[in-house]
């Protein structure tokens, strides 16, 4: 028994030691030939890598065919101003250097993305070994790609994968590329591609665009949490925010990275958003930057100060907050240097304070008001039909026109009675600028206004009517501004320029001397108390010539004014044409006007401009002390000493309506008793008559309403003593029906 029991014992050793050593055996012949089909893989990689791959380009190359989708404005010292994307396939910004990205993202997407990217040569050939077996042995398909040959893929569409799937031809040739690339190309100039070269989320392409619509940085800022988001969406850049904080969770703990889970998922919850978007860092300018900035155009410096930019739009948002219970939500500024004709500042809105923050208040055309009033003055005194002296008479008047009857009033709705042409102008008095507009004529005045580059002036004089001469016409903050410019400049006129461009040569359009002429009125404190008092906005420390402008229901209210140097425009209203309450130019658009012209001059003083020696400078007095005595200004030959206001009997009296050959045509749909006709005599005498077709019909002192007769009229208007005044022809269109 007991040498049957060791015969025994030692026989199961055997057999326990035999068993033992053919499992060892099959272990070991198990992984030797994994050893060797590994082997055999990593020789069968390395020799079909050497095919020669396409050619490389330069690292410089791609360097410079990188093309950012944001424009950049810039200002006229080069500061930027305003962004705007431009390209919109795709979100890139500027190429971003190695050296402007923080330590924490490089060294936390080089682990996680090729942890022996600078020991290769281009290829992990154990990754992509370990790789290639479990796709072959085991079904399990796992990426091994390092960053070099991600920048080889990304440099050549070929080697793309087709759904997510790179074909085993497209695998040898990105081996091939990636190893050509490392000869060519320095590891950082590698890895600087990758960063710039990878989508990292939705439509965001390079490190930077990432950084900026995720995390509202710069790459340079990254810290460990965001490095490790930005490693996950390189591998999946449009994963679920759960998803990616999940991975990063992952990515951390095989780092072993000190970030705590939920700080990651939280930050991926709220770094996700369904659409990221680039935020601008500099806003200032969107209106200008719509204008000049294209994809053929990315990059463009205006003329525009930054710093007045920014000032100019502060004070139109100060400016809505103080007038938000008057009914105020928008406003415009523009400020323009007056030899250059270069723009300063431009203001189309008070951005997300405006009503709508698209439309451009710069552009948009708005009703005059009183702004157009100097031009036709200066045109009257041009033409020597009055002078700055001149008496014109402020009183109520009646005009009939073919829409009816036109009652200017002033702005205060009080009368003066006589006063100077520089009060009428100075104090913006309506009734004497329709008195001075039916002496020009409405349409030589439209003439006027269109050369001055009046562009939404496109109508005649009769559609317009008197009302052109108080501002019915529509105009833009940037014509009026420019208008006025051409006064500041002597009647010089020439198109404004946001571009450092080539300068335009100025077109003389209005006369040296009358311009320089209405620059005094308009800067004649004065004179400009008869309406709006001593202490007022518009009085400046210095020389400064400005006019105020309200349109019809205070729908928009202007203040246009210029200095020895520069010309402000300011624009205050609603876009949406609804009126404002009891708002005018002087409470509305003078406050910032007057803030922007005390910036301007912070430094620099205002002196008046040099006067024309064809202005002559006459001591005045008024007969009956109309106006105090004073010295005055007369384009040479219309000089006097004194000014008395004309006899009515040496008036000569003329037909204000109806005009010569005008057509007046019946309605059918009215009343025939109810069709008259007004004629009207400017100015009415004691003593005149009305004779139609030689046949006395009334006095104009009375008024005659005539029924209309078809067929052509001859009217004539005589004095006391039977001398024909004035004759007109007119026609009347349409029966009467018979009753």
């Amino acid at each position: 028994m007991l040498n049957h029991g060791e015969h025994g014992g030692h026989g199961e050793r055997q057999v326990r030691k035999f068993h033992s050593a053919k499992i060892t055996t099959g272990v070991l012949s198990y992984f030797s030939v994994l050893s060797v089909v590994k082997g055999f893989v990593l020789v069968m990689l390395v020799f079909l890598a050497q095919a020669a791959a396409a050619g490389t380009p330069l690292f410089d190359e791609v360097k410079s065919r990188w093309i950012s989708t944001e424009g950049v404005l810039l200002d006229r010292h080069g500061a930027p101003i305003h962004e705007m994307r431009v390209i919109e396939k795709g979100r890139r910004l500027e190429w971003t250097r190695l050296d402007e990205i923080s330590p924490a993202a490089l060294a936390t997407i080089i682990r996680a993305e090729d942890k022996r990217f600078y020991q290769h040569h281009g290829v992990d050939w154990l990754a992509l070994s370990d790789a290639a077996l479990d796709t072959l042995l085991f079904s399990q398909p796992r990426g091994a790609s390092t960053i070099s040959m991600q920048v080889a893929s990304h440099l050549d569409a070929t080697l793309r994968p087709a759904r997510q799937k790179r074909t085993v031809s497209q695998k040898w040739d990105q081996i091939a590329a990636s190893r050509d690339l490392e000869k060519s190309w320095s590891k950082r100039q590698i890895l600087e591609a990758y960063l710039n070269l990878s989508t990292f989320r939705g439509e965001l392409q390079g490190v930077g665009a990432a950084a900026r619509a995720l995390f509202g940085k710069d790459p340079s800022g990254l810290d460990e949490p965001e490095s490790l988001l930005l490693a996950v969406l390189l591998r999946g850049p449009n994963a679920k925010p759960e998803g990616v904080g999940k991975r990063a969770c992952q990515l951390a703990a095989n780092m072993k990275a000190g970030v705590a889970c939920p700080q990651l998922q939280m930050l991926a919850r709220s770094a996700l958003p369904a659409a990221p978007n680039i935020a601008p860092r500099v806003a200032l300018a969107p209106h200008v930057a719509r204008e000049l900035l294209s994809a053929i155009h990315p990059r463009v410096q205006t003329t525009l100060d930054a710093g007045l930019q920014a000032y100019a739009t502060e004070l139109l948002q100060q400016q809505l907050a103080a007038l938000a219970d008057s009914h105020v939500a928008d406003a415009a500024a523009l400020v323009v240097d007056n030899r250059s004709g270069e723009v300063l500042a431009y203001v189309g809105n008070a951005g997300s304070t405006a009503s709508a923050i698209y439309v451009d208040g710069v552009r948009a055309p708005r009703q005059a008001g009183s702004t157009l009033k100097p031009f036709l003055y200066e045109m009257a005194i041009e033409q020597k039909l009055i002078t700055a002296a001149s008496l014109i008479d402020d009183s109520p008047v009646n005009l009939v026109t073919p829409s009816g009857l036109y009652v200017p009033q002033d702005y205060d709705r009080d009368f003066k009675g006589l006063v100077s042409a520089r009060t009428a102008l100075s104090s913006s008095l309506n009734v004497p600028a329709v008195r001075t507009l039916m002496l020009v004529g409405a349409d030589p005045f439209v003439e006027r206004l269109q050369t001055l580059g009046f562009d939404d002036v496109v109508h005649d004089g009769d559609y317009y009517g008197f009302s052109l001469a108080l501002g019915s016409a529509e105009v833009s903050l940037w014509q009026l501004t420019n208008a006025f410019r051409a006064l500041a400049n002597g009647g010089q006129w020439s198109p404004l320029r946001l571009e450092r461009t080539l300068r335009t040569a100025a077109t003389p359009v209005l006369d040296p001397a009358a311009s320089w002429i209405i620059a005094s009125m308009l800067s004649d404190p004065l004179a400009r108390s008869v309406t709006f008092g001593l202490e007022n906005p518009l009085a400046s420390r210095y020389w400064a010539a400005v006019k105020t402008g309200t349109s019809k229901d205070m729908r928009d209210n202007w203040c246009i004014g210029f200095t020895e140097r520069f010309t402000v425009g300011v624009w205050v209203g609603n876009f949406d044409g609804s009126p404002m309450r009891d708002v005018s130019g002087v409470t509305g658009a003078a406050p910032v006007w007057i803030e922007l012209v005390d910036f301007l001059h912070r430094r620099t003083a205002s002196t008046p401009p040099q006067r024309p020696q064809s202005v002559i400078a006459r001591r005045i007095e008024y007969e009956r002390d109309i106006e105090a005595a004073r010295e005055e200004y007369f384009v040479a030959g219309t000089e006097l000493d004194l000014v008395a206001a004309k006899p009515a009997a040496t008036v000569r009296a003329g037909i204000a309506y109806p005009g010569n050959g005008s057509i007046i045509a019946l309605d059918p749909d009215i009343p025939d008793n109810v069709q008259r006709v007004h004629f009207v005599a400017a100015p009415q005498l004691p003593g005149q008559r009305w004779q139609l077709d030689g046949e006395l019909i009334g006095a104009p002192d009375q008024p005659v309403l005539w029924a209309p007769q078809s067929g052509r009229h001859d009217l004539v208007l005589v004095d006391a003593g039977g001398e024909e005044q004035d004759r007109v022809r007119f026609e009347v269109r349409g029966a009467i029906r018979a009753h």
